[in-house]
């Protein structure tokens, strides 16, 4: 089921039927669940379902696999997946973190205030219209110029001077470095394979 922000009603349903809760504070948890290491991945599903459903049988096996579905499904805004494989595609394929909810609030903050007058810590806004906001913020906003100071790879830039003023930036800005040393361990490795 695709949605067109423009023309149709944003979902309070999904496809399943499931009455899910689609304030945009819900899906950042849900992002940060996902994030959290202390937490094991039977336990992250069960917090999953009960921070976007309201009544939800997980003894019951076909309704908890639609649930998941769902809760995907909503999260990624209706994104289906061949939508999804096309643009990590034309991104390479990898895309690099460049922002936290967590870390970054009252950047993001500032930046739906600065931008479009809306105060976060008021508004009930439907995850869909949140991302699409966020996802359409300003350069001019302090919180995209961090974003880009991260993003930006610094072997491409041949300028000294420029180069050493976005590697400061990098430091100012970075993100604590959330891998598992597992995790770790192996992107080491496989940057000398």
């Amino acid at each position: 089921m695709y949605y067109n922000l423009i023309l149709d009603k944003l979902p309070n349903f999904t496809p399943n039927g499931f009455k899910i809760r689609t304030d945009f504070r819900e899906s950042i948890k849900f992002e940060l669940l996902m994030q959290d290491e202390k937490i094991n991945e039977t336990d992250k599903v069960k917090l999953a379902l009960n921070l976007y459903f309201y009544d939800i049988d997980i003894k019951n096996t076909e309704q908890l696999k639609k649930a998941i579905n769902d809760m995907l499904w909503f999260y990624k805004c209706g994104k289906e997946e061949q939508e999804e494989k096309t643009s990590q595609k034309a991104s390479g394929g990898y895309t690099k973190r460049i922002y936290s909810y967590e870390f970054d609030a009252e950047y993001i903050f500032s930046a739906f205030m600065e931008q479009y007058k809306i105060d976060l810590n008021k508004e009930h806004l439907h995850w869909w219209k949140f991302k699409s906001l966020f996802n359409s913020l300003n350069e001019e906003v302090l919180f995209s110029k961090i974003m880009s100071y991260r993003a930006i790879d610094l072997s491409k830039i041949k300028d000294k001077d420029m180069k050493k003023y976005y590697k400061k930036m990098k430091k100012i800005y970075a993100l604590p470095d959330l891998r598992s040393e597992e995790e770790k361990e192996n992107d080491f490795a496989e940057a000398f394979s």
